[in-house]
């Protein structure tokens, strides 16, 4: 592994239309000084061609995103990430609206089979998280009853098997009201990957996103507790911005080579 830091493709996913698209941008990141990418977002590809263009620009296939419903499939999941060489995959989440316990817990049953059948066949099965999960269950109906553990996030972090693991996003933790470094270092070993992503808070406290380093997030606390927890990847993701999005990952990568990442 020459280089830790990745790029999560969500940030360019206008720029992968199309194969070509995919090809040209892939180029582009390489030349950046990328070695690695999640494949999230893309324009339909075919995994036979989309493993040629990573290899082709000297690129590795970190991880993936996949949807839900692929669970159902999970040899089809298999021989897919066979084909990229790729050992880790996660769905996006739970969707950006708030759920009851029951259906986390739904959404937990269904998750742990597929995630053993995965990982007994190599491929590890992960989450990733937005800022819903660190609500307390009690809000809105019942503030008076809030307890700061009876979160979706520490539901699954109970009754997820231990081969699934946590896509920790940095940003949206803090978004949430969490403490990014805390939960990293509570779950050693079982986040392999977290995407890197920062905020600030303009005049009217609304949360816009900026590059790594160049916001709110305590990054050498982040930092420190990702090594120790044993993270591999870290994966530069911006949803949105001012910036053109080749020039936010230029930056963010640059801010965490000056951190000390390599």
């Amino acid at each position: 592994m020459t280089t830790q830091i990745g790029v999560q493709m969500y940030t360019v996913r206008e720029f992968c239309k199309t194969p070509a698209d995919i090809a040209a941008t892939c180029k582009k990141l390489a030349r950046m000084g990328f070695a690695a990418v999640q494949t999230s977002a893309l324009g339909p590809i075919e995994v036979g061609a989309l493993r040629k263009i990573l290899d082709d620009n000297g690129l590795v296939c970190a991880a993936t995103h996949i949807p839900p419903t692929d669970l159902k499939e999970p040899q089809k999941v298999l021989d897919y990430h066979a084909t990229l060489g790729c050992k880790l995959t996660a769905i996006g989440g739970f969707g950006s609206q708030r759920r009851n316990k029951q259906e986390w817990q739904t959404l937990i049953s269904d998750f742990n089979g597929p995630a053993k059948t995965l990982a007994a066949a190599g491929l590890r099965l992960g989450y990733h998280n937005h800022h819903h999960e660190f609500i307390p269950f009690a809000l809105p109906e019942h503030p008076e009853s809030i307890s700061p553990t009876d979160t979706p996030w520490q539901l699954m972090i109970d009754s997820f098997v231990s081969d699934v693991w946590f896509e920790l996003d940095t940003h949206w933790v803090q978004a949430g009201g969490a403490d990014p470094a805390m939960w990293i270092g509570k779950l050693p070993g079982r986040v392999p990957a977290i995407h890197v992503k920062d905020f600030v808070l303009d005049v009217e406290k609304n949360r816009m996103f900026a590059e790594v380093g160049a916001g709110h997030l305590n990054w050498d606390a982040i930092l420190a507790a990702s090594k120790k927890a044993g993270v591999q990847w870290y994966l530069i993701e911006r949803d949105s911005g001012p910036l053109d999005p080749f020039e936010s990952l230029r930056i963010s990568r640059e801010n965490l080579l000056k951190m000390g990442l390599k």
